[in-house]
């Protein structure tokens, strides 16, 4: 871990990588589910982020943390943790 994500507060998400494509950034989509309030039923809700890869060792379809830090770039505002081992 960098020194940058250990000092920052921002908000800590969990998603999957789906696109590497790019030098040093990756793109990260989070599903949540919302709640419609009349009908009390749940849908998915999908957001892309643009996340800092700085050694490019994530790569599509990883399980990974992203944690909300300065702008680094004209889109990207969040940087890779770590990737998250599933069971």
């Amino acid at each position: 871990m960098t020194t940058e994500t250990v000092q920052s507060k921002g908000r800590t998400l969990k998603g999957i990588v789906v696109s590497d494509k790019m030098t040093k950034t990756v793109v990260v989509e989070v599903l949540r589910l919302k709640k419609n309030e009349k009908y009390k039923k749940f849908y998915k809700v999908s957001a892309r982020y643009q996340a800092h890869d700085e050694k490019g060792e994530y790569h599509v379809g990883d399980t990974v943390l992203i944690q909300e830090t300065r702008p680094l770039s004209k889109t990207k505002r969040w940087v890779v943790i770590e990737k998250v081992v599933t069971a």
